[in-house]
């Protein structure tokens, strides 16, 4: 009798647990359909942990259904087309390699694009050309590119027939996707959008990467918010990252792990970089040093965040072209995949690096040296810092990084700053550009 009561509990309790995955299985797939198909979403061409502005860099009306605008960009194909991408992805010297650089018009890929171009690799851009912030901006850095030898796609890493086609034209050899949604703030406004680039977006890529053959080896934004509200400092590789203080940050750890699940399946060789605040000429408007410049030249209050008992808000302000220096030495020292065809043939190469400067400034500190260097003083407005994403302090411990690639970032604040000052003015002059 008790064996039959025993059999029944067990049945119960299969049949509960069951209906109970049955269940959240449900929930999981109608949340992921919300996400792809009911919401607005967007994806930009770079990727940093940024100080943003309190204002929105992109109103509603702009966000409205930027999920099937993204998949349906300039017309690619065709005899034309394909000379172009081959002839861009060309190697130019001997043992060079042959690179897909996604987010090309971005900030950060677009100085990339550029050293690779230079030294002799062969370069691909592939770019949206979202309107996150102001697109002329990311047309300058095109026709930049383009000046460079480097012709950049214009589509998006979730339209998978063009990755396809992309990779059935060229073997790339390495892959530095740059291409997310950036910004703390603005993931309050369009989530979807995070989750359509940073995440979706990632997988889409990884896809196409882990059924090519040879796979390449993949070098990859991640960021610094990943350390959230983590109170140790400095920042290292080892410390814990289950503390996400935005959505932004929770999908770039989102994508380590994914990183971690394609490198353990299928053999693909993944190097993960954590940019700590990356600043410098054709920067992004929406980051505090652009628009703390924009609006001190045009006599309007800038927002100067405190943290809690008037605490100082520092970020470890690295320049790009130190930031680029750590891109191409991770690239250059990333092993091959080991998978073939999306079949893993042995384990293959997984890190993560920490990309800063080592030297966190007070955002007072960065006003003050932005008033020397354009002689006009900053109306500054003292706010509490918001509970939006931001955390109060970054610090990065670079040693893994100089051990394994001799990372060293040589450029200072001011140094720095004053290099993009120089740009500014001559990018934006007395023109009513700055205004877009």
């Amino acid at each position: 009798m008790v064996h039959n009561n025993n059999n029944r509990f067990r049945f119960f309790f299969h049949y509960s647990s069951l209906a109970k995955l049955t269940f959240w299985s449900f929930v999981f797939l109608a949340l992921i359909l919300v996400f792809f198909f009911k919401s607005p979403s967007s994806s930009s061409s770079s990727s940093s942990r940024v100080m943003t502005s309190s204002r929105p860099s992109m109103t509603s009306s702009l966000a409205s259904d930027l999920y099937r605008r993204s998949l349906k960009t300039s017309s690619w194909g065709g005899p034309t087309w394909e000379k172009r991408v081959k002839s861009s992805a060309r190697i130019r010297t001997r043992n060079g390699f042959c690179v897909l650089v996604t987010g090309a018009s971005g900030f950060v890929g677009t100085h990339v694009s550029v050293a690779l171009k230079r030294r002799g690799d062969g370069v691909l851009g592939l770019d949206n050309f979202n309107d996150y912030y102001e697109p002329s901006l990311k047309r300058a850095r095109q026709a930049l590119l383009e000046r460079s030898g480097v012709y950049v796609v214009e589509g998006d890493i979730n339209d998978v027939a063009l990755l396809k086609k992309l990779f059935e034209l060229v073997s790339f050899s390495h892959v530095m996707h740059l291409a997310a949604q950036a910004g703390v703030r603005y993931a309050m406004q369009n989530p979807s959008s995070y989750i359509h680039s940073n995440i979706a977006g990632f997988v889409s890529l990884l896809e196409i990467c882990k059924n090519a053959n040879p796979q390449p080896a993949i070098v990859w934004a991640s960021s610094s918010s990943v350390y959230g509200l983590n109170t140790k400092v400095p920042f290292s590789e080892k410390d814990r990252t289950d503390q996400p203080a935005s959505l932004y940050a929770a999908t770039k750890k989102a994508g380590e792990e994914i990183a971690h699940t394609y490198n353990h399946i299928y053999g693909l060789s993944l190097t993960g970089l954590r940019f700590f605040t990356v600043y410098g000429p054709w920067g992004r408007p929406d980051m505090a040093y652009f628009f703390f410049t924009k609006d001190i030249l045009k006599g309007k209050p800038i927002p100067i965040f405190e943290g809690a008992n008037h605490g100082t808000v520092a970020r470890d302000f690295t320049y790009i072209d130190d930031i680029v220096k750590g891109c191409l030495g991770a690239l250059d020292t990333a092993e091959k995949s080991t998978g073939s065809g999306g079949k893993k043939r042995g384990p293959a190469q997984l890190r993560v690096f920490n990309l800063g400067n080592t030297s966190p400034v007070p955002v007072s500190d960065l006003v003050s040296i932005l008033e020397r260097l354009l002689k006009v003083k900053a109306k500054r407005m003292v706010m509490k810092l918001p509970r939006n994403g931001d955390v109060q302090f970054t610090h990065a411990n670079i040693s893994l990084a100089k051990r394994e690639f001799g990372y060293k970032p040589t450029t200072d604040l001011q140094t720095g700053l004053k290099k993009f000052v120089r740009w500014y003015v001559s990018y934006y002059g007395s023109s009513k550009k700055s205004d877009q």
